[in-house]
Parts: C-alpha cells; sequence; structure tokens
C-alpha cells in the first residue's frame, strides 16, 4: 500500500468538462474510468444538466466563465492546481469557459513544464452537424488546437478543423500531419475517431493517431446499435489518456481506448442511451478484446 505522503504526491488529472446527473456523458463519462484506471480526478464542471440531450428535454444550466474560475481559485488556495499533471477537456458551453481553461492550463504549465493537455475538441458530429454554441468552434480551431498536446477530434470535427472533406485514410494523415506542422510549438499527437472514408470496410471503424514522425490506426467492428449511445468520445478520451499517462505509449493508448469502447458499445443494451461503464467496468481496465494497432509508414 502506497504511504499517504506518495499518495498525495501523485500527479491528478483535472477534467473540465459538462456533467449530467443522470447518465454518462462528459465529466459524467470520464471520471469513473480514470479513477477506475487509478487516476486521482478533480473534476471541475462547465455545465450541470439533469441528463444528456440525447433524452430529449433536459433541465439545468450552463455555468459561466466567473464560475468556473471562482472553483478553480478555490483549487488554488489548497495547491491543488500545482499537483496537476494532465488537463483534459470536453464540452464546453461557451467560448468564455474556453478561455478559463487555457489560463489554467498555462498556468499549471508554468508549475509543471511537462503537464499534459488533451483537448476533445466536442464541436459536432456526422448526422447532427454542429451542435454547441454559436463562437466555440471557432474557438476550438484558433484557441484550443494550437494550445493542447493532444486532441481527439471525430472524423466531422476534423473535417472542420481543415476546412475540406476527407478522402481515404492516407489524406487524413497528410492533413494531419500539416496541422502537427502548423502548431509546433506545441501539438505533439493527432488522434481521429470515427474514420469511415471511402478506404475502410463500412462494417467498421478505424481510428487514426499521427505523430510528426510516427502513425498507426486500429479497426473494429461498426456495432448496429440504433440509437447510438452518447459519451463515446468522452470514455474515449479519458481510457486514452489514463493509458498514456500510466504508459507513456501513443500506439498503447490507442489499442486500449479503441478496444475498451468497442467492448462497451457491445455490451450496451439495444435502444440504450448510456455505455454500461458501471456494469461492464472491468472493461475499462482489462478489455477482453483486442484490435490489431497498425503502424503507417
Amino acid at each position: 500500500m502506497a504511504s499517504s505522503s506518495s499518495s498525495r504526491d501523485a500527479p491528478l488529472v483535472l477534467s473540465i468538462q459538462s456533467h449530467v446527473a443522470f447518465g454518462h456523458v462528459g465529466n459524467s463519462a470520464a471520471v469513473f474510468p480514470l479513477q477506475r484506471m487509478g487516476i486521482e480526478v478533480v473534476a471541475v464542471h462547465t455545465v450541470q444538466f439533469s441528463n444528456h440531450t440525447g433524452y430529449g428535454e433536459f433541465r439545468g444550466q450552463v455555468f459561466s466563465a466567473a464560475h468556473i474560475e471562482e472553483v478553480l481559485e478555490g483549487l488554488r488556495a489548497r495547491d491543488v492546481l500545482e499537483r496537476v499533471g494532465a488537463v483534459l477537456s470536453g464540452y464546453q458551453g461557451d467560448a468564455g469557459t474556453g478561455e478559463v481553461i487555457l489560463g489554467v492550463v498555462d498556468e499549471i504549465r508554468r508549475q509543471t513544464p511537462d503537464a499534459l493537455y488533451l483537448c476533445d475538441p466536442v464541436m459536432g458530429d456526422v448526422g447532427r452537424g454542429i451542435f454547441v454554441r454559436p463562437g466555440i468552434p471557432e474557438f476550438m480551431k484558433r484557441r484550443a488546437v494550437p494550445s493542447a498536446d493532444i486532441i481527439t477530434p471525430n472524423q466531422f470535427e476534423f473535417e472542420y478543423l481543415i476546412d475540406r472533406p476527407l478522402v481515404d485514410t492516407e489524406d487524413a494523415l497528410r492533413a494531419a500531419r500539416k496541422l502537427l506542422e502548423a502548431h509546433g510549438d506545441r501539438l505533439k499527437c493527432v488522434v481521429i475517431t470515427s474514420l469511415a472514408t471511402a478506404d475502410v470496410d463500412s462494417t467498421r471503424l478505424r481510428t487514426l493517431a499521427v505523430e510528426r514522425d510516427a502513425a498507426w490506426f486500429v479497426e473494429a467492428p461498426r456495432v448496429p446499435l440504433s440509437p447510438l449511445p452518447n459519451g463515446m468520445g468522452d470514455v474515449f478520451s479519458a481510457v486514452f489518456l489514463g493509458d498514456y499517462l500510466q504508459h507513456g505509449k501513443i500506439a498503447g493508448a490507442l489499442g486500449h481506448a479503441v478496444a475498451t469502447l468497442s467492448e462497451l458499445i457491445e455490451r450496451t443494451p439495444q435502444g440504450s442511451r448510456d455505455l454500461p461503464l458501471i456494469q461492464a467496468q472491468s472493461s475499462l481496465c482489462t478489455p477482453k478484446v483486442s484490435y490489431e494497432v497498425q503502424p503507417i509508414e
């Protein structure tokens, strides 16, 4: 058993994203997987809703940037921020909230230069289009992505970031490398999820991870659920970050996150709007399925 001092000194993950009282999206999807993987999480909510939008009507509110800054100030006063080793952000509520997030990321990096920022640039998806408030997509493209170490857009979001549709995996690889070059001072890895370009078998989904001098992809079966559960990207980003923090390998984190998400989707009852995070929690750490992580030369 670790001593209290070593436990206190263990790096924390600061997760700043949405929260729902019922269901699994945002922090309600990301915090438990990280904790189940043995990582301590400090959760700051950008919104608090009764349930996610997949259920239709909901109640609650988007928190103001001032509210989030007040919560961060309380953490600052407890010397919590100086213990943060990684920041995870997802749905942000409004662009003002995003600026607060980038401010605290800069503050953490001044204290811990090797602190990691994983930004899931939540903006929209195929079929739904853009579903966030006006100003957020522009903020993601111009401010959040250049400030991140790792980004995890889905194909729709990545195409927004590059201002054009993707043709195939090779095209996605070139576009990701171009984005890395454009933000060379900071951005180190682009992970594109739900890749369904013309070269991908229609019964499968591909996930692509691209660094400057290496790239990999993983394919998993497309599970015919209708509707698809919400929060899949939130779980993917959390598990990817958790594995990367523990092992430091992009390829390993990619394989773990894809296997976990695939297994959770496979175990989701038909018609459910949420992944079975509690019932299938063993999948978060040790998924029974695995898929080949294939390098791209």
